[in-house]
């Protein structure tokens, strides 16, 4: 008995990518011209539209005059779009823009008629199991995804290690099957064909699932035809077009095999883990955008003017989501399309800076607190002030025009009115929820601090390395710059190097008083690093300033724990995870030999916190930590100039074309911040430094 194939056609549309978004949009009109024409002539059943409203915007914004004809096409199930806006990468995305992303695309996909959804992940690099709760909680049952899966069946039980469950479809072979595109002779493909089908047969039912198409590819012509001929030459199948949903209603009952957790396994699909640690300027601008929204949205609703600004926040949020596309925010596109990446974190950055200050305009807030967040707040904050008062501490002095002077329509700025404006640090205590007139107040203890030393709370002492103390215990932190030789996907590691600890060149006291002392340290090849430590504060913070002149290397804020590290903590879609380290791995030891191989590593995504051993991190911008023995390594950046290097040393085969990217480099001024904290409260300490001040 031959068993059934269910064919669907579809192709992955990444929007930017080895070519910029315009590029793409005009090669998408002729895609899916040619789609739409194959569905009008009933030349194919149907068509998948890569799980993402996005691309069918973009194209509607070229071919109005084709919008009935696509609707008509959704109603009659020839069609299907959705459920996401867009494709993000699940591991730099947080739980409330893969939220966002959703909602969006569901929105949009169900005012053009669809009905039909399912969680469609076919090409990120790896999967969140964190993404199980938030898709049940919008009524999807199961998903598609292939890259991390190891030996999984093609159906299983997907468990989250926080709670929850979905069925969940693994693509054996991948989403990729251009063979019908080809010139091969039919004999060809159905030898090929043949030997795929046995491969997905050994892990499936007696129902296979086959996808047709591949990244910005057009349907194959005479695909019924081909099939036809196919069939009659692949012994033990059936061949048949149809859609996924056919699929999915026909191996309901087929899920037995239940795992545990995210899905990050590279034994058989490469993860290309390097990417999370490419381009750290994007990922930076990233969490910095993400927060920003957060803060404005949050202030936008304690006013109640949600009517007011909706629209222009979810156009915000729309702009983030676009440049969280996995080609995007994992940094391995052409340096074009990153430069306009960048493009749209400024236009968010923007669009927040204009609402806040409209509404601290509107409601009359000049010099007043306002607390976003949902507990007391007591700490140090910075405030601008545009009049110098006796015992300021100043941390900056810059030139311009008052925020509420630019924002105000009655009045036009002059150059009278252009001056010094001043950044000050200000220690308040339990300032509520809600807007708050409290003046600021003093510590109960100042910081003691000389060249070498800040002490309060907790201490740092600096010598050869960096000690950060708390009573009895103490963590050294140091910098090792790695050779990295690999490309936007994965590290080229050099066997044997070790990697090279900078020496620290000088320290001194860069800033002393009551509430905030800052010891600047200067390292070989021009890194500084400002250390901050605030009046009660538990957290010191870490903040790079590397003025990057060297190709090819790979640096890291290294933090030498008391004992091996074989399991960790770190944030993933706002909760926290656990993963298990071999803490003696070495990837320079396990470089692949053959083709097909990428070498496991000890690093893994991280958003913005990552631990071990009782000592943590709190991060703004790097997204990948390391495990080697004791040592916790957080990626600072890696530099490199290549989107796919076919000689990468931990990776066989090409992850994408070998486009040259000068500024993946990152030979420019890059920033990094990083706050320590001996911890087993995660959560707190995220919520003490990206506390919601306004």
């Amino acid at each position: 008995m031959k068993k059934k194939v269910i064919a669907y056609l579809h192709t992955h549309w990444d929007r930017e990518w080895y070519r910029e978004f315009e590029v793409f949009r005009l090669r998408l009109l002729r895609v899916f011209d040619e789609v739409l024409d194959a569905l009008e002539k009933n030349l194919i059943p149907s068509f998948y539209f890569d799980g993402q409203v996005v691309a069918l915007l973009d194209y509607l914004k070229m071919r109005p005059e084709n919008e009935n004809k696509i609707r008509k096409f959704i109603a009659d199930k020839k069609l299907y779009i959705g459920p996401f806006y867009c494709l993000v990468d699940e591991f730099l995305t947080n739980e409330n823009l893969f939220r966002k992303n959703l909602e969006y695309g569901l929105e949009i996909a169900k005012e053009f008629g669809c009905k039909e959804f399912t969680g469609y992940l076919a090409d990120t690099f790896g999967h969140s199991d964190g993404v199980i709760k938030i898709l049940k909680d919008y009524g999807l049952n199961e998903c598609i995804v292939w890259r991390g899966c190891g030996d999984l069946p093609s159906e299983f039980i997907w468990k989250s290690q926080t709670g929850g469950a979905i069925n969940a479809i693994n693509l054996v072979r991948g989403y990729f099957m251009d063979i019908f595109t080809t010139t091969l002779s039919i004999e060809k493909k159905a030898e090929f064909l043949k030997n795929n089908l046995d491969k997905i047969a050994a892990k499936s039912s007696n129902t296979l699932l086959l996808p047709i198409g591949a990244d910005h590819l057009g349907i194959p012509a005479n695909i019924k035809e081909q099939l036809t001929k196919i069939n009659k030459l692949v012994d033990g199948y059936k061949i048949e077009l149809g859609s996924l949903f056919d699929y999915i209603n026909e191996v309901k009952n087929n899920y037995k095999i239940v795992h545990n957790g995210e899905l990050r396994d590279n034994s058989l699909t490469f993860t290309l883990e390097g990417s999370y640690s490419s381009r750290a300027d994007l990922k930076r601008l990233n969490i910095i955008a993400e927060y920003h929204l957060e803060k404005v949205e949050r202030l936008v609703n304690f006013y109640s003017l949600n009517t007011k600004y909706q629209t222009i926040i979810k156009y915000a949020y729309k702009l983030l989501l676009k440049n969280q596309a996995h080609d995007s925010i994992c940094g391995c596109s052409t340096d074009d399309t990153h430069l306009e990446n960048i493009l749209r974190y400024k236009k968010i950055e923007q669009i927040c800076k204009t609402i806040t200050d409209e509404i601290k305009l509107e409601k009359k807030l000049t010099n007043k607190i306002i607390n976003l967040g949902n507990e007391n707040y007591t700490g140090v904050i910075t405030l601008k002030k545009y009049k110098k008062e006796k015992g300021d501490i100043i941390l900056k002095t810059q030139t311009g025009f008052e925020d509420e002077l630019l924002t105000d329509i009655k009045r036009i700025p002059v150059t009278e009115d252009y001056k010094k404006i001043y950044t000050v640090p200000v220690y308040v205590k339990n300032i509520t929820p809600g807007k708050n007139d409290c003046l600021p107040g003093l510590p109960p203890a100042a910081i003691d601090a000389d060249n070498n030393n800040l002490k309060g709370v907790v201490s740092i002492e600096v010598d050869e390395n960096i000690k950060f103390k708390n009573k009895d215990k103490y963590i050294n932190i140091f910098l090792r710059d790695f050779k990295d030789y690999g490309d936007s996907y994965n590290r080229g590691p050099v066997k044997d190097d070790a990697g090279k600890i900078l020496k620290i060149k000088s320290c001194k006291l860069k800033l002393k008083s009551s509430i905030r002392s800052i010891l600047e340290v200067k390292f070989e090849t021009n890194v500084t690093l400002e250390i901050t430590l605030d009046a009660n504060s538990e957290y010191p913070k870490f903040n790079f300033r590397i003025n990057n002149r060297k190709k090819n290397h790979h640096l890291f804020m290294c933090i030498a724990l008391d004992k091996p590290i074989k399991e960790t903590i770190s944030e993933d879609m706002n909760r926290f995870i656990t993963r298990k380290f071999n803490p003696d791995y070495e990837i320079r030891e396990h470089l692949p030999q053959k083709r097909g191989i990428e070498s496991p590593t000890n690093t893994a995504p991280c958003q913005r916190f990552a631990g071990a051993n009782g000592v943590g991190a709190v991060l703004k911008g790097i997204t990948q930590y390391e495990v080697f023995q004791n040592e916790l390594r957080l990626s600072l950046f890696r530099a490199t100039g290549i989107i796919s290097n076919p000689k990468n040393s931990s990776r066989s085969t090409p992850a994408g074309p070998p486009i040259k990217t000068t500024d993946s480099q990152l030979l420019k001024m890059i920033e990094q911040e990083v706050w320590l904290c001996y911890t087993t409260k995660p959560q707190d300490a995220i919520n003490k430094i990206y506390n919601f001040i306004c």
